[in-house]
């Protein structure tokens, strides 16, 4: 009996210990500012005529000069997972969640299909994001090449 409280209690403590890490984790990295959620999808496939909502993944983003760091949110890591640099991303398109993409992502997201040095990816993100994030992309130093659709 007193061993099964002790173990009973020892996995709450490490349950909560996990999520304390968790929220520590997300203040650390929104600590610096800049930051916005931002669902993820990459090496989308070119035509992709029936989007499934597989492949999300949710995240925050992190402005850091002319890159956007993108973590995970379900993660122990402290690095980011995906760097994107502002010159090396296209904007191909913009549009609403279609389908079951609508379950996968936060409601009200606006979904921006991307070419970073080749491999496609989709952004997910609130209109006030994408606002700030196409004016981050326009805002390049004087001889950089963006490209936005």
């Amino acid at each position: 009996m007193v061993l099964a409280l002790l173990v009973s209690g020892a996995v709450v403590v490490l349950v909560l210990l996990g999520l304390f890490v968790f929220g520590l984790r997300r203040r650390l990295i929104q600590r610096s500012g800049g930051t916005f959620d931002c669902s993820l999808r990459w090496n989308v496939p070119e035509k992709e005529t029936d989007p499934s909502g597989k492949g999300w993944i949710y995240g925050v983003a992190r402005y850091n000069g002319d890159r956007i760091e993108w973590f995970r949110v379900f993660s122990y890591a402290p690095r980011p997972r995906r760097m994107l640099e502002r010159s090396a991303i296209e904007v191909l398109e913009r549009r609403t969640p279609q389908g079951e993409e609508e379950l996968a992502l936060l409601s009200d997201s606006i979904v921006l299909a991307c070419r970073h040095r080749g491999t496609r990816l989709e952004l997910a993100m609130s209109e006030d994001a994408l606002t700030g994030f196409l004016a981050w992309l326009e805002a390049a130093p004087p001889g950089q090449r963006v490209n936005v659709a």
